[in-house]
């Protein structure tokens, strides 16, 4: 990428996908229609795999669309690894430890012959900890989306899980349809790449699991909101209860992110 392709991004019509030369799944989650039919602000709320690998375009691109807010789902060791590379971003810590791959070596470890099904397994679980056990950190996510409606970019390692169940939140939350934070969700095996460098890596894991490791499929998120229709009723009953987003703080997110 190169100054002139941030002039050219500037100057057309907003897209879904931003190609960077350090990121791959770096989306927009504007356009989509949400309440009143009232369309999510393109330019506002962002979507991410990690942002360590970001070269000098990359930075220019995302400081000049005003990006200066980062919410980081990844674990303690994920994130000292991988620093945050945009310059004077104010980066906030919603640290969710991943769980899966140490699950699929425990199974290993105890003599078990891992396979795609065991894989899924482990995924949808893991889904469902992000409401059983990770609700503070959503929370969080949506105090810092309320404290002003710049623009912000929220993501975890590959961008797909983690950010994928926040991002779903966020579209509910503005009224968008759960058909639409579906196909939002699953626009992360069109766009995220497994780095070279892990590609190349040998790994114990097989092949087959790996294959489910690093997409998302349609149940994954579905074992997400079962968990919150188990335990709150419904997302509205979540987004109140779980993560104290009343009536009126749902006015605030929508002045702030959906189109007047």
């Amino acid at each position: 990428m190169t100054i002139d392709t941030l002039t050219t991004i500037s100057a057309i019509a907003p897209t879904r996908h931003i190609a960077l030369d350090g990121t791959s799944n770096f989306r927009d989650l504007g356009g989509y229609t949400g309440q009143d039919g009232r369309a999510v602000r393109w330019r506002r709320l962002f979507r991410s795999d990690h942002l360590a690998a970001l070269s000098a375009d990359d930075q220019a691109l995302l400081l000049g669309l005003g990006l200066a807010r980062v919410c980081d789902f990844r674990g303690v060791t994920e994130r000292s690894e991988l620093a945050c590379a945009l310059p004077g971003a104010q980066v906030h810590s919603l640290a969710i430890e991943p769980a899966v791959v140490q699950g699929m070596k425990s199974l290993m470890d105890a003599g078990q012959r891992l396979t795609a099904q065991d894989t899924m397994v482990l995924m949808e679980d893991t889904y469902r900890a992000f409401v059983l056990d990770n609700t503070p950190r959503f929370k969080q996510l949506f105090a810092h989306l309320l404290d002003n409606g710049e623009p912000l970019v929220f993501h975890c390692t590959a961008g797909k899980d983690r950010t994928g169940f926040a991002a779903a939140l966020i579209l509910q939350a503005l009224g968008v349809s759960r058909a639409l934070v579906m196909q939002d969700y699953l626009l992360s095996n069109d766009y995220f790449r497994l780095p070279l460098a892990v590609q190349n890596e040998p790994s114990a894991l097989p092949q087959e699991a790996l294959a489910v490791l690093w997409r998302v499929q349609q149940s994954f998120l579905e074992a997400a909101f079962e968990a919150v229709e188990t335990d709150y009723g419904d997302v509205s009953g979540y987004l109140l209860q779980g993560l104290g987003i009343d009536a009126t703080a749902r006015r605030r997110l929508a002045e702030l992110y959906l189109d007047t």
